[in-house]
């Protein structure tokens, strides 16, 4: 190489780093808003509030004030081991949302897929009213939902009117705290647990009480959260359907796949980026439900409705003014929403196809026959 060449690629290097520098600093310029609003509205307040959780702040004055004092684990141990009032509204608020996401989360991500696929279908006639229809409750205000819920579940309500035209007997929904399951196994005549599941207990609740199911009041919830948030990811698995293909299901109907084997093995395969958002987000809304419960019923009956997030604001901003302990709880329910969604990320992930499963779609070789000659 002459040094005519060598000073060329120099200089054309120069250039090259002079732009990608230049590019980056720009680069930095354009994003420092959002990093700064970032840091001033988010990660300032989760620090301070991370900070709260481990002092003795009552919420008067700054929580950087040389009066407050830290305090470590103690507001985390006084909701999971202290052994009193707190630690069993905090088991009794983490069993009434487990029980809430269990049964919204599956429901509301299969009605809401069953919905696109029924408004998908090309010989459905006025689609987009249908659209429209079932995406209506998730744009209406959830305080105006709750109020109408409460209307339609009252004792004398629509929902017991209609009950009542076959026979059946409405429940006071949002008055009654027995849990679904043990009113089912009460009508068999059991009325109480055994010495095992009544003794023992987790977080100040008996384990026969986590076992009863969501209350009656819970259930109703439940209802209102399959039917506000299933419009909105009616219309992410609509947005999934539209891109996948036809051929694979033509190819699968020529086979003789009748229609839930082309769901089951073609389509809902092709949905796994959709599920990845639908189930994270349908479980960090269950995990953080608040404002029907602070509509509704604020955690009754007998504290059966009651969630931690309501439990944190009631705990900071109720009479108490526990602030240490609200932050806690606020940073206990962080960490459950971020091991379910890894939990979930993890049964949804792809796997590697088994051996059995590539022998089933091998192409066997078709037998032959040879024709022999001869004098028989």
């Amino acid at each position: 190489m002459t040094v005519a060449e060598q000073a060329t690629r120099r200089s054309g290097s120069r250039r090259t780093g002079g732009i990608r520098g230049r590019e980056g600093v720009a680069g930095w310029l354009f994003t420092s808003p959002v990093i700064i609003i970032l840091g001033v509205f988010l990660f300032v307040p989760v620090v301070m509030a991370l900070w709260v959780s481990f002092s003795d702040w009552s919420g008067r004055g700054s929580p950087l004030s040389p009066d407050v004092k830290f305090v470590g684990l103690e507001n985390y141990a006084e909701i999971t081991t202290g052994g009193g009032l707190a630690e069993a509204d905090f088991g009794t608020a983490l069993r009434n949302n487990a029980w809430y996401v269990l049964l919204v989360v599956p429901l509301q991500t299969a009605l809401s897929l069953f919905l696109a696929v029924m408004v998908s279908r090309a010989m459905l006639r006025g689609r987009g009213f249908f659209r429209t229809a079932f995406y209506f409750p998730s744009v209406t205000s959830s305080v105006a939902i709750t109020v109408l819920w409460l209307f339609l579940f009252s004792s004398t309500g629509v929902v017991n009117e209609v009950l009542s035209w076959v026979g059946i007997t409405g429940p006071n929904w949002f008055n009654e705290p027995r849990g679904i399951i043990h009113l089912a196994l009460a009508g068999l005549g059991v009325e109480s647990g055994p010495a095992a599941l009544t003794g023992g207990e987790f977080l100040g609740v008996s384990w026969w009480n986590w076992l009863g199911g969501p209350s009656v009041a819970m259930s109703a919830f439940v209802l209102m959260a399959v039917f506000t948030t299933s419009g909105t990811f009616m219309l992410l698995f609509i947005a999934a359907l539209q891109n996948i293909g036809g051929e694979l299901a033509e190819a699968a109907m020529m086979d003789g796949a009748n229609g839930w084997q082309r769901f089951w093995r073609i389509t809902l395969p092709q949905l796994r980026p959709t599920l990845f958002t639908v189930i994270p987000l349908g479980l960090i809304g269950c995990w953080q439900v608040f404002d029907q419960i602070y509509t509704g019923t604020q955690g009754g009956p007998s504290k059966t409705t009651l969630t931690p997030a309501y439990l944190s604001y009631k705990a900071a901003f109720g009479d108490e003014q526990a602030w240490g302990r609200g932050a806690a709880i606020a940073f206990i329910l962080f960490l459950i929403i971020i091991v379910f969604t890894v939990i979930q990320r993890w049964v949804l992930r792809d796997r590697k196809v088994s051996k059995r499963r590539i022998r089933e779609y091998q192409v066997k070789p078709a037998s032959t026959t040879r024709l022999t000659g001869g004098a028989s």
